[in-house]
């Protein structure tokens, strides 16, 4: 062992801590950080809890993390119980993954000020330090593949199952019909939100009832739209997703998904806590900065036209040409 280089290395180290100490970190240097995510359905759901699940595995790969998930918790009771439980336990960054967890995550945090929060999709941080937002500009990646969907409809019909008119899935649904009327000033557009973002049923009731009117391009978004792919499938009608990508359900009619990527905030908070900042910003993740990118697949036949409008409104996007939902 060389003396120099070993002393070396204490000097830097010490440094370190000395450094996080000077700035109000509470993370002692090389510290591996607890994380915990709360989310409403499951964690292969192919939506919502599987993208942050995909993001925070990513980071992983990166830097050594202990992570815990609590997910199914679609009862808000059970998730802010959850939320509680792993700040008294001394997890590092809780982090609330559901639009619905905010009421109880604005409570729960005035208990634990050392803890870190983070919650969305929003852009209320609550105006508390140790609370900080993210958000999905999905209305981008809608706004897109909308423009897909008018091009690729050859009955001018296209069908969008919501779930609740909220948050990121406001965001994809507005942004998608958006699109779509950029595209085809005729299209057709039918929306039905069915008032819940897990009822698989209710979701594939929908999607029967805009195939009953002609639609041959359909989309949604949650958990719930697994009922819809399949209904979908069996008209062999087109399938645009979001959230995660949804091509396993049915390879045969998945055009393309809107990924999140979510590990392009979760750097930035993991970054900021290192620095000593526990919460007070707001995050998004967009196309402009990868944190959502569109997915094709490539087993469906997609025309050769039909993908460079999509390739060009993502460019333009990313460029600033294009702003959706002004």
């Amino acid at each position: 062992m060389n003396p120099v280089r070993t002393l070396k290395k204490a000097l830097i180290a010490a440094a370190t801590v000395a450094l996080c100490l000077s700035s109000g970190n509470l993370f002692a240097a090389g510290k591996v950080l607890k994380v915990a995510i709360i989310a409403p359905s499951a964690s292969n759901d192919l939506a919502f809890t599987q993208s942050i699940v995909e993001g925070i595995n990513a980071i992983k790969a990166e830097r050594e993390l202990d992570v815990a998930i609590t997910d199914g918790t679609f009862v808000v009771e059970d998730a802010a119980a959850a939320i509680r439980d792993y700040a008294a336990k001394g997890y590092d960054l809780v982090i609330a993954h559901g639009s619905q967890y905010g009421g109880s995550l604005k409570e729960i945090a005035k208990d634990f000020p050392k803890t870190a929060f983070a919650w969305g999709t929003s852009a209320d941080t609550f105006g508390m330090p140790n609370v900080s937002s993210y958000e999905a500009h999905s209305e981008e990646g809608g706004y897109v593949m909308g423009m897909m969907a008018a091009a690729l409809s050859k009955s001018g019909s296209i069908g969008v199952v919501g779930p609740i008119e909220v948050g990121d899935a406001k965001l994809y649904v507005d942004g998608f019909v958006a699109g779509a009327k950029a595209q085809k000033a005729d299209i057709k557009t039918n929306v039905n939100y069915i008032g819940s973002f897990s009822d698989v049923a209710l979701a594939a009731e929908a999607a029967r009832a805009h195939l009953a009117v002609g639609s041959d391009v359909l989309t949604g978004t949650a958990q719930m739209v697994v009922g819809a792919v399949g209904v979908a499938k069996t008209k062999k009608a087109a399938w645009f997703g979001t959230q995660a990508n949804q091509t396993v359900l049915a390879p045969e009619i998945v055009v393309a998904c809107q990924v999140y990527k979510w590990e392009v905030i979760l750097k930035q908070i993991l970054a900021d806590m290192d620095q000593g900042v526990l919460g007070g910003k707001k995050y998004a993740i967009s196309l402009a900065n990868n944190g959502l990118v569109i997915e094709f697949n490539d087993k469906y036949e997609l025309p050769a036209d039909v993908k460079t409008i999509g390739m060009d409104a993502i460019t333009a996007i990313k460029e600033g040409k294009i702003t959706v939902l002004k």
